[in-house]
């Protein structure tokens, strides 16, 4: 379903770069990836999260709100939200967590 839904916003298509989840691996979701044809699946190895921009997004999130003391855990649901949206707005800090991979850019 979320595949689809990306296809309605990127009609031309997209690289998909994800990890080995067996998610991601099931049949559905192979098939849907090879009949559809817009989308190129590219997958991490079995453990290489400097790989993987999403780890780098993870940190910043968690360094943003290290120092902070949530009265409870709908507090710290605020702090978590507001730095995904600090992230979600600049795309300086996005693509910044892109660059920190070790994959080769172009």
């Amino acid at each position: 379903a979320f595949l689809r839904h990306l296809l309605k916003y990127l009609k031309r298509g997209f690289v998909l770069v994800w990890d080995r989840g067996a998610t991601h691996k099931a049949g559905a979701v192979q098939r849907f990836i090879k009949a559809d044809g817009r989308i190129h699946a590219y997958y991490f190895p079995g453990y290489a999260p400097e790989l993987n921009a999403d780890e780098y997004a993870w940190n910043h999130m968690k360094r943003s709100v290290a120092n902070g003391v949530p009265k409870d855990i709908y507090d710290l649901r605020h702090y978590l939200y507001q730095s995904a949206q600090k992230l979600k707005r600049s795309k300086r800090l996005l693509l910044s967590c892109v660059r920190a991979t070790k994959l080769p850019w172009k």
